[in-house]
């Protein structure tokens, strides 16, 4: 089957997809968007997060047929051509990013958390989090990124 899909503002097409297979496999493999990653396959683990028609969802557990005529928004989507949006920044400038393979769904979660909530508590930020797991840190420097984040967006509305 063809998907046909908007994916961070562009038009896309993914020819011969098996009625099984997932977003994730169609956004990695077959249109080169390697941000989201495939970890668990089984939507626990939070790495293959993306927006869908601005929803977080994901990716593995949705069928890339489910996706046709839809809006796709990556990880790789959130920045400008030449700078990174405040969260993707706030991650970097705390260190938050260690190996990088949570960091993907970690950056869409708190994407979505500051964009609904810029003020939001730290018992909303881990619940806002909890879908994505790090086996890498402690979690204290993913928070301080989600705070430097929300402090960002939260100016830019002022």
């Amino acid at each position: 089957m063809r998907v046909n899909l908007e994916i961070n503002g562009e038009q896309h097409t993914a020819d011969d997809v098996w009625p099984g297979e997932s977003l994730l496999y169609v956004l990695r493999e077959r249109l080169g968007l390697p941000g989201a990653k495939n970890a668990c396959e089984q939507g626990e683990c939070g790495s293959c997060t993306v927006y869908l028609d601005g929803t977080p969802v994901c990716a593995c557990l949705v069928a890339a047929g489910q996706a046709e005529g839809r809006s796709v928004r990556t990880v790789e989507g959130l920045g400008g051509e030449d700078r990174l949006d405040p969260v993707q920044d706030a991650f970097v400038r705390t260190g938050a990013v260690q190996c990088g393979f949570c960091t993907p769904g970690l950056v869409i979660a708190a994407h979505d958390l500051v964009h609904r909530n810029p003020h939001a508590s730290d018992a909303e930020i881990r619940e806002a989090l909890a879908g994505n797991l790090c086996r890498c840190t402690g979690y204290e420097k993913i928070l301080d990124a989600v705070r430097l984040a929300a402090s960002t967006v939260a100016g830019e509305r002022a």
